[in-house]
């Protein structure tokens, strides 16, 4: 009977969604590449069309629609026109995104929502002049919570990090991996579960979610963190300009209420809540574990993540941006949120 009312209820939810989308004047088609269960399907594409449809008083819904492309092609995806929203992960394009790499850096302390808010802010005010999103309509900046080491077996210390293969998803990850003294595997996410369990790698370097999000508990049962995570892994949601300039005044000036710096924080808290979700399953499955770094091995990689920082620097200096003013920015912004 339970079973029958939560079926009900879940057709019900999808039928007012469907009703509403067939009763807009445009409905924006989203381009999304993880699974439907994880937390951007399950619970940001649903708020976002939600604020949408409220915002514009119901002329604008939204629908997800997946493989529509490769993870590394969504930002294409969106100039071409294949779809009108997506959310890309900026380390899969190297060397095209560079000024993201800011919110990936080692050091900062502060949960996901807050860590939103603050990119956003120095999109906004820093990042935005580094042109990296020209052609699409950037609605929102986020990333996910602190990264964290996932692996096959258990790690005692940071010593046991070097020699490992680890899949890492790009940009300051890679850099963390090098430092390590560990093999890089590049994979994009939906490929990481199949790239463990084929033993292709040790480990991978995710953050608390993906244990959820990507079933790791059943193929890296074993997590190792650091103070403040290992990186940030940097996002933006965004929008096909033509499709954003076709619409009509007051739908424009609608969608703007909603995006920017108040989608970035619904967004990072969404990552807050599934990484809660994937913590949940290391109680929840035997023989699964979470290891803290020790006060010897947070020392070490204090001292590891200098280097790392001042490369990433340099790289965005290079980019006419000033780059120790936005970490401070961003520092800054986290501890306020």
């Amino acid at each position: 009977m339970k079973h029958l009312i939560r079926s009900t209820l879940l057709t019900f939810g999808i039928s007012l969604t469907a009703g509403a989308a067939l009763a807009a004047d445009t409905v924006l088609t989203i381009s999304s590449w993880a699974p439907p269960t994880h937390g951007m399907n399950a619970k940001l594409w649903p708020e976002f069309t939600k604020m949408l449809e409220e915002a514009t008083e119901g002329r604008i819904s939204a629908e997800v629609k997946y493989g529509l492309g490769a993870p590394p092609a969504q930002f294409d995806l969106i100039l071409d026109g294949v779809a009108d929203v997506t959310w890309i992960f900026h380390g899969y394009n190297p060397g095209r995104f560079v000024a993201s790499k800011m919110i990936e850096l080692p050091g900062y302390e502060g949960n996901a929502e807050a860590a939103s808010v603050a990119y956003w802010r120095a999109y906004e005010k820093y990042l935005a002049e580094a042109n990296e999103h020209d052609g699409v309509k950037v609605l929102a900046m986020m990333t996910h919570g602190p990264g964290i080491l996932h692996s096959e077996t258990k790690l005692a210390s940071l010593d046991d990090i070097s020699g490992m293969k680890l899949r890492l998803g790009g940009g300051v990850s890679g850099d963390v991996g090098a430092a390590l003294g560990a093999t890089g595997i590049r994979v994009p996410a939906p490929k990481v579960y199949e790239t463990l369990a084929s033993k292709a790698a040790d480990g991978v370097m995710m953050p608390m979610e993906a244990r959820a999000g990507f079933k790791l508990f059943e193929v890296a049962p074993h997590s190792y963190s650091v103070p403040g995570g290992f990186y940030r892994g940097s996002f933006a949601i965004v929008m096909n300009q033509d499709k954003y300039d076709g619409l009509s005044d007051e739908d424009r000036a609608a969608l703007d209420t909603i995006a920017g710096e108040a989608l970035s924080q619904v967004a990072g808290r969404m990552w807050d809540e599934i990484d809660q979700i994937g913590i949940e399953t290391i109680e929840a499955n035997e023989g699964n574990s979470w290891t803290e770094a020790s006060e010897s091995d947070v020392a070490t990689w204090n001292e590891m993540t200098g280097p790392i920082i001042e490369s990433v620097l340099a790289e965005v200096s290079d980019k006419g941006i000033d780059s120790a003013t936005v970490q401070t920015f961003i520092a800054e912004q986290m501890s306020g949120n």
